[in-house]
């Protein structure tokens, strides 16, 4: 048994926020009360006990992942099952949700079992998507009913932007059967001409023509359009531009309406938005969209650290280490992200945990590969450039990061609650410099920066998985 005390508690899910006891027995929260006496506990409870004294730091329950790759199987000198679920423990995250884009592909229920056996020998919950199609080619639905029925949690191509709409299409009509999520690489080739830098400043830095916002802006356009008709349940991955931002809130407010959901009439001006910057259509103002009825349409979005924390200047400042699919932006997208994030446009926050190796790393601008880690570090960005800057409470941010993820998957965590599994973090304000990484890989542009935030404790399953 672990008896925690003392700590803050801040948990989304229950509103629960102020200072409590925990008591976690095998794999679940025993009891939450305002004091727990360790002599009301048996002898033989007493004799198993570990007791963690949670004063001056918080609790918060286990953070959720929806977008990682470990790469495995295939490319497991960049990262493996086992390392990546040591670099998800220090970071906070006791359950993850892996991509299907290794080699070979997720696309079949022998590779899917791999996974899943491999993650089960780990200290988190490792749960996968398989692939929309077979290969990641875009030709052929792989059998998703199947794969599901074989425990994949959802689908996605990510890593490879589907752009068949009538394989989309179909894709969707599947997933609103089976109730389950489509995740979206929204960057359309077509339009690109070295993905992994904005257009911009940054390739006219580089002399080279870069990525330009309307690669994202199209796809995403033509995802919600399908969604929206089929009502289908998507999810919109590491959105970049201000104007994918604005058109998901635009769909989000045009399905609630078509549900016949009610927003409630602001309270204050801290319930207002003002999305005069970003706005494509007008130059209106939006309330914000409570989670509640934001949960009820099939219409999710994500936002990783590293969109909401850099921008395209710290790709001329990082080089390689800040390259990445889709590309930091401008300051104006950084803060229609965080705009988005304040009034659950985007209800979710991803790492899109990319490990790549220091030899791929060091190759040119446009011949090294894209992607950084983040589960590391993800947690301390969120709570340096999005609480200590005011923009999100930390009952805001760490919904994003917990209960909102778990609801798209229909997973059981994410929350704190007696009877409710023992996943849960402790964790303080103090700064640190971020160093050595569990990882295999070591491809970040946070390296040697000071953070506030850092993870104490992660316990998951009643165990303690990481400890600083």
């Amino acid at each position: 048994m672990i008896l925690i005390k003392n700590g803050y508690i801040i948990d989304p899910y229950t509103g629960r926020n102020g200072i409590y006891d925990i008591l976690i027995q095998h794999d679940k929260i025993k009891r939450i009360d305002s004091f727990i006496v360790e002599v009301d506990l048996s002898e033989e409870e007493r004799n198993n006990l570990e007791v963690i004294y949670a004063d001056n730091m918080m609790i918060a329950p286990g953070l959720v992942d929806v977008h990682v790759h470990f790469r495995d199987p295939g490319f497991t000198y960049k990262e493996d099952i086992f390392t990546g679920a040591k670099a998800a423990a220090k970071g906070g995250f006791t359950t993850v949700i892996l991509m299907a884009n290794t080699k070979p592909t997720v696309d079949n229920p022998d590779t899917l079992q791999y996974v899943i056996s491999k993650g089960e020998e780990t200290d988190i919950h490792v749960l996968t998507c398989a692939s929309i199609t077979k290969g990641l080619q875009g030709k052929e639905l792989t059998d998703m009913q199947t794969l599901k029925k074989n425990g994949a949690v959802g689908f996605t191509d990510d890593g490879i932007p589907m752009m068949d709409e009538e394989m989309v299409t179909l894709a969707m009509r599947k997933a609103k059967e089976l109730n389950v999520p489509l995740s979206f690489h929204e960057e359309n080739p077509d339009l690109i001409s070295n993905n992994g830098i904005n257009h911009g400043k940054a390739s006219e830095y580089y002399e080279i023509e870069g990525s330009p916002r309307a690669a994202e802006i199209d796809l995403i356009y033509r995802d919600l359009s399908l969604a929206g008709k089929l009502d289908a349940p998507i999810n919109i991955q590491h959105i970049s531009t201000k104007e994918g931002v604005e058109l998901v809130r635009q769909k989000k407010l045009e399905m609630i309406a078509k549900n016949h959901l009610s927003l409630p009439l602001p309270k204050s001006k801290e319930d207002i938005t003002d999305i005069t910057e970003q706005s494509l259509f007008n130059d209106s103002i939006t309330q914000i969209i409570p989670m509640e009825v934001a949960q009820a349409i099939n219409i999710h979005a994500e936002a990783t650290p590293h969109h909401f924390s850099l921008t395209e200047e710290d790709v001329i400042k990082h080089g390689t280490m800040a390259k990445m699919n889709p590309p930091l932006r401008t300051e104006k997208d950084r803060q229609a992200i965080i705009q988005g994030l304040k009034d659950n446009t985007i209800d979710i926050i991803a790492t899109d945990h990319a490990p790549h190796s220091i030899e791929e790393k060091e190759k040119a601008i446009t011949e090294a590969p894209s992607g950084i880690i983040g589960l590391e570090t993800a947690f301390s960005l969120g709570v340096t450039n999005l609480v200590k800057t005011g923009y999100l409470s930390y009952m805001k941010y760490l919904e994003k990061m917990t209960t909102n993820p778990a609801a798209m998957y229909h997973l059981d965590c994410g929350y704190l609650a007696e009877g409710g599994p023992a996943d849960l973090i402790i964790f303080n304000e103090n700064t640190y410099k971020v160093n050595d990484f569990c990882s295999k890989s070591s491809n970040s542009p946070f390296k040697d920066e000071t953070l506030t935030g850092e993870i104490q404790y992660t316990i998951c399953s009643g165990k303690v998985v990481y400890k600083k």
